[in-house]
């Protein structure tokens, strides 16, 4: 049997780059080598290309901000990447699930895992993820959408007109549209990096000050009292949904400390809700990845009110973490699907698309 030339491409240049590593190396790990000859491919922080020279035998999981050895500067990546069956671009964040990387290999006709431009590329940015879900009939928490230019910030309501204003008056208009406790996330970001919870009005301009250090596109949502759930999607053409798991954050919120570093951090699988509400939540997950125009992968984050069991969508997430501990693969297992099964069809759908 002719192996599959597969190229698994990891690091980058976004804030979730260490976690990126994290995810590749595992499902390097996990992958079946008879099947596949592998090529790893490494993107440091700056943007350069490398080989990652280590014997596939070898290759273990590292984890969080381990370092890489055995690596050799790739001179002509478009060159390389052309003489691969399959690409998995295991690249969280941005340059790597916002459609950049996605959009290189359908320029050089390679086949790839995961979304295709489109999807990634609205799918990263939570503003315009917000229009479609509204679209679509998924019902949101309240939210407000601001950009920073330069100094000044420009508010923009609902039909997106637009008024700019210092940052004192912006949080005014924000608190008088919105309750407080507030979270304030940059528009293009993942694993919650960015992400601060305002109680007040000061703290309200201090985690806008700190969102604009990630994005000039800046989220600003009402809090809702309630759980955090998830809900994998896997396929293309004939989509399906995993069980639901439910997170139990260490910290007042999921962060990325609670999320990678923090072990009182929880999640359960399948998550102790009622099968109406699991089933209607995987039925949103599939709504929400066909309104995007997903195809491969995705994991859909929601919230289920505890006072009235109202479901909101909150966002989806084309590339998740992709370690054997994270959600999406645990979800699958949880489903009847192994670790290993998942990749292979993951790749299979890359093939046929």
């Amino acid at each position: 049997m002719n192996k599959l030339k597969l190229c698994v491409i990891f690091g980058g240049m976004s804030t979730e780059h260490d976690v990126s590593i994290v995810s590749a190396t595992s499902i390097i790990e996990s992958l079946n080598k008879e099947k596949y000859n592998i090529y790893p491919i490494y993107i440091d922080n700056k943007g350069n290309w490398y080989k990652y020279t280590k014997e596939i035998e070898d290759i273990k999981i590292l984890e969080l901000n381990e370092t890489l050895s055995e690596i050799e500067l790739i001179k002509e990546p478009i060159e390389t990447l052309k003489q691969m069956d399959v690409v998995f671009p295991v690249l969280h964040g941005l340059y790597g699930e916002d459609g950049t990387i996605q959009g290189l290999l359908e320029l050089i006709k390679v086949p790839y895992v995961g979304c295709r431009v489109l999807a990634s590329a609205v799918s990263m940015d939570k503003g315009y993820t917000k229009i479609i879900f509204e679209r679509a009939g998924l019902k949101q928490v309240k939210y407000e959408y601001v950009k920073k230019i330069n100094n000044t910030y420009k508010y923009f309501d609902k039909e997106f007109n637009e008024e700019t204003m210092e940052l004192d008056k912006l949080c005014v208009k924000i608190a008088n549209n919105l309750k407080f406790p507030m979270f304030v996330k940059p528009s293009n970001s993942g694993s919650s990096v960015g992400i601060e919870k305002a109680k007040s009005i000061d703290e309200l301009k201090n985690a806008i000050s700190f969102a604009s250090k990630f994005d000039k596109k800046i989220i600003i949502e009402e809090q809702v009292v309630a759980r955090e759930v998830e809900c994998a999607v896997l396929g293309g053409n004939s989509v399906r949904a995993s069980c639901i798991g439910e997170i139990l954050p260490a910290e007042e919120f999921y962060s990325y400390e609670a999320k990678y570093t923090n072990s009182e951090s929880k999640v359960i699988i399948p998550a102790d809700i009622s099968s109406k509400i699991a089933e209607k939540i995987k039925t949103y997950a599939i709504k929400a990845f066909n309104a995007v125009d997903g195809s491969g992968l995705a994991r859909v984050d929601f919230f289920i009110e505890k006072d009235t069991n109202e479901i909101y969508i909150n966002e989806i997430n084309t590339m998740p973490g992709f370690t054997k501990i994270s959600m999406y693969p645990k979800l699958w297992e949880a489903s009847g699907v192994s670790y290993s099964d998942l990749l292979d069809n993951l790749i299979d759908e890359a093939k046929n698309i």
